[in-house]
This record gives C-alpha cells, sequence and structure tokens, in this order.
C-alpha cells in the first residue's frame, strides 16, 4: 500500500519555506501530492496554472512528488486521492491557533483523515507569501526567498 500525503495550501507564491517541508514530507511518505487550491476568495497574485508550474519547477528533482489543482475541502480532496493525512506547515506560533482550528474542523468532516504539522528549518520559519509579494511589490531583491523561476515570474506580474 502506498502511503500519500497531500500538501494543500494557495502558494502564491511557493516559497524556500514551503519547498522546505515537500522535501521533508517527500522523505516520509511513498507520495505527496502538492494540490494547490484555485482560492478565487483570496486574490491571488498569480493564476493556478502559474502557481502549478513554479511548484513543478522547484521540486523536478523529487520523483515522489506530483502537484495539481483542486477545488473545494482539502479533506474531500485528500479522500478523492485515498490519501489519509493532510500535511499543515508551521511557521511561528501565530500559525498555530489557525491550523489548530482548521484540523480539529477537518477532523469532524473526515474522521479518517489526519492532520500532521511540518515545521520549516527555521532559516525559512519568517517567510510568507504576502510577505515576499510585499518585498517584490517594493522593488527588493526576493531571490533569497524563492526559487529563481519565481523570481522571473514576480519581476513579470510586477511590471504589469
Amino acid at each position: 500500500m502506498t502511503r500519500t500525503a497531500v500538501y494543500p495550501g494557495t502558494f502564491d507564491p511557493i516559497t524556500y519555506g514551503h519547498i522546505d517541508v515537500i522535501r521533508r514530507v517527500s522523505s516520509l511518505y511513498d507520495k505527496v501530492l502538492v494540490a494547490v487550491a484555485e482560492s478565487e476568495e483570496k486574490s491571488p497574485l498569480f493564476s493556478v496554472k502559474d502557481r502549478v508550474e513554479m511548484i513543478k519547477d522547484s521540486v523536478q528533482d523529487l520523483s515522489n512528488v506530483g502537484v495539481e489543482s483542486f477545488q473545494g475541502l482539502a479533506v474531500a480532496y485528500a479522500r478523492a486521492k485515498s490519501s489519509r493525512v493532510v500535511v499543515r506547515g508551521l511557521r511561528m506560533i501565530s500559525d498555530f491557533e489557525y491550523e489548530f482550528q482548521m484540523a480539529l474542523t477537518n477532523r469532524k468532516l473526515d474522521p479518517e483523515i489526519e492532520t500532521v504539522f511540518m515545521m520549516p528549518n527555521e532559516d525559512f520559519s519568517y517567510l510568507s507569501s504576502r510577505l515576499i509579494k510585499e518585498v517584490a511589490r517594493l522593488g527588493a531583491d526576493v531571490s533569497a526567498f524563492v526559487p529563481g523561476n519565481v523570481v522571473i515570474k514576480l519581476r513579470e506580474v510586477m511590471k504589469k
């Protein structure tokens, strides 16, 4: 039986913190599905197609990682993919309350799906996609925070 973990998120854009979590999860599970939420209510900077593409480019060396978009509940997506694990990243203690609330809600929605919390390497614990977008809008170099392909996409979008 293949042990599959689902790592859902908006990933707008993916950061080195996300990639660190993906790499570590990929060493623990047979298969990891990075599930990119379409999430129009968050008004993402990048289209879902662009976000999927940026993630695929960023993790192409990980043979057991797949990337695709989804709509709806993460637990429903996990169930549809025969996964019993949803991975959530925790950067700071401020993330915990929201993530804990979401995990308990997901458990109520589908008691067979477990939420596993992963903390990124401390070098990336302060990173957030929101912060990266804000810094990029102000013209700063974000190459220390996101892969080169994401830097290029951010520059393209910021020129518009």
